[in-house]
């Protein structure tokens, strides 16, 4: 390991934090990132998106690495396009924590991520996809359990996700996990399924331990990167619960708060 670069991994996330708002990544934080890589750490995705939302991004930066995606639900090999490890939500329990959070709340307008490399995202009536990403409309609540799904996602036409995030841990965080990945991104996972669970299982693969890593992220799905890595870098953009949790706040995603701290990092 080269004394310049501190960490051997650098874990970022996709939307908000890698990526700017027009779905690209800029030329310094791309050389930013090359320099770490080969100063000998690796870079590592790690996205809420499942593959299919996310390969295209991977396959236009030329990224070949391994990518935790759906949440922490599937380790993809990039180079190979080939899915290593898949994780799938209960669709049994998923239908009961729906249920409960109903229950508590009102009706829900829904979506489901499929298992799969080209799992599709189903969407149902009211239910806005955030980003203008792909996904095939359904009516009939039935279609959504008739095939392995990673997540569910949730929306609510009154309270904020942020709202919604907390009465579903409430009612129903004993069936899944729920996270919110960002404003109108409230999902329910696998029980015990985070991002950490897809990271600690990549770096295990690439003979990198939880203290060698550095995490960048910007919502509250990034708490348990954070938790399990040994330094957690929120945005400037980030949700204030992440920024609260975090080791230190970089400049934005649109001002290329990654690559400031890998610069400081190799200086």
């Amino acid at each position: 390991m080269s004394a310049a670069f501190p960490y051997r991994l650098v874990a970022t996330d996709l939307d908000g934090t890698l990526l700017r708002g027009d779905h690209t990544v800029s030329r310094r934080t791309r050389d930013a990132l090359a320099a770490a890589t080969a100063a000998g750490a690796a870079h590592i995705v790690v996205t809420g998106r499942a593959v299919p939302w996310t390969r295209p991004i991977l396959d236009e930066l030329g990224y070949t690495g391994l990518a935790v995606c759906g949440q922490g639900a599937q380790v993809y090999d990039a180079g190979a396009h080939r899915l290593l490890t898949s994780v799938t939500l209960d669709r049994q329990l998923a239908g009961v924590a729906l249920a409960k959070i109903e229950a508590e709340v009102g009706p829900l307008h829904l979506a489901a991520s499929r298992d799969g490399l080209d799992g599709e995202v189903l969407a149902g009536p009211g239910y806005e996809v955030v980003g203008g990403l792909p996904a095939t409309p359904f009516t009939d609540a039935s279609d959504l359990w008739t095939a392995p799904l990673n997540k569910l996602y949730i929306q609510h036409p009154a309270l904020s996700s942020d709202e919604l995030a907390e009465a579903a841990t409430r009612t129903a965080g004993g069936f899944v996990t729920v996270t919110m990945a960002g404003e109108g991104i409230v999902e329910l996972l696998p029980l015990g399924l985070s991002k950490a669970t897809g990271l600690s299982l990549a770096a295990r693969r690439l003979g990198v331990k939880a203290a060698e890593t550095i995490a960048f992220g910007d919502m509250p799905n990034d708490l348990p990167m954070f938790a399990w890595s040994a330094h957690g870098v929120a945005m400037a953009n980030a949700h204030r619960e992440l920024r609260a949790a975090a080791d230190e706040v970089t400049a934005s995603n649109e001002e290329d708060g990654i690559a400031m701290v890998v610069e400081r990092l190799l200086a």
